[in-house]
């Protein structure tokens, strides 16, 4: 499981010119799945995104959670992040899971981080969305359960 982790001020998703979901302060958090992950994964990794500190502190600090801060999170399904570039100029997806496998993860993740955090907003699994960001800082972190947990 691969999520791409952006501080943002606000941030949105569309489909077709209309906006299906938004936040303000949080997390944008764009995930890929991968055949070998399962529910003990999605769950590590919801946890760990859940309890990440990074908002600044009354001392201005990187020490706090989103929780921590009163943000939100908005949760959009991404599975060219899974996508290499080992061979050739097109990106080859194969490594990510097909949707029989990744849409039931998807949900167990998204089904966990809302159990963590009191706003959990989603994209549109599979969708052909627009994702609209104010990253601030910019501070995004890159989190790869083969680096976490395996």
């Amino acid at each position: 499981m691969r999520a791409v982790v952006q501080v943002v001020d606000q941030a949105s998703v569309s489909i077709g010119g209309k906006e299906v979901s938004s936040i303000g302060k949080g997390l944008l958090v764009l995930l890929g799945i991968t055949a070998s992950d399962n529910e003990e994964i999605a769950r590590k990794m919801a946890e760990k995104i859940a309890k990440m500190r990074v908002f600044e502190d009354e001392s201005g600090k990187i020490n706090l959670s989103v929780s921590s801060v009163g943000g939100q999170i908005l949760l959009v399904s991404q599975f060219t992040l899974y996508g290499s570039m080992k061979e050739g100029n097109r990106p080859s997806f194969v490594a990510a899971a097909p949707r029989e496998i990744s849409l039931p993860l998807y949900e167990k993740f998204a089904a966990i981080l809302k159990s963590l955090c009191p706003e959990v907003k989603e994209g549109v699994f599979g969708g052909d969305m627009r994702v609209f960001l104010i990253n601030h800082g910019p501070t995004t972190i890159i989190m790869d359960s083969e680096d976490l947990f395996r």
